[in-house]
């Protein structure tokens, strides 16, 4: 059961920070003409946009999950929440160019954590 809170969390992250910071952008303009059936138009439109960015958090998730079982948690989590923060931050703006470009932002800022990883099971 817990492999799969891992993949589920993966996967939704990036997606549930794009739309959370869209949401606090762009909502409170629209509050005094919510209609139902537009809302549920508009997540529609917004869960179909986000699936290939779901993948996008894959990189910096199974990273996070290599500190973990090299023994170094609090690391992980640490580390996930602080790049995870800028990854969000950044795959909004790297959301202009096209998917592909979420994903090379996603990589990269990503690589810290792979790189640490690699450096501590190197000591191992």
């Amino acid at each position: 059961m817990q492999k799969y809170r891992f993949w589920v969390l993966a996967l939704l992250w990036l997606p549930a920070g794009v739309m959370a910071q869209a949401a606090m952008r762009f909502m409170p303009g629209y509050i005094s003409h919510w209609d139902p059936y537009m809302l549920l138009q508009m997540s529609m439109m917004m869960i179909m946009s986000l699936l290939p960015v779901a993948v996008c958090g894959l990189p910096l998730a199974l990273g996070c999950r290599k500190l973990w079982r090299l023994g170094h948690a609090r690391a992980a989590w640490i580390s996930g929440f602080a790049l995870g923060s800028v990854t969000v931050a950044a795959s909004v703006f790297a959301g202009l160019l096209g998917p592909i470009a979420v994903g090379a932002v996603a990589t990269l800022l990503s690589l810290p954590v792979w790189f640490a990883s690699w450096r501590l099971a190197r000591r191992s």
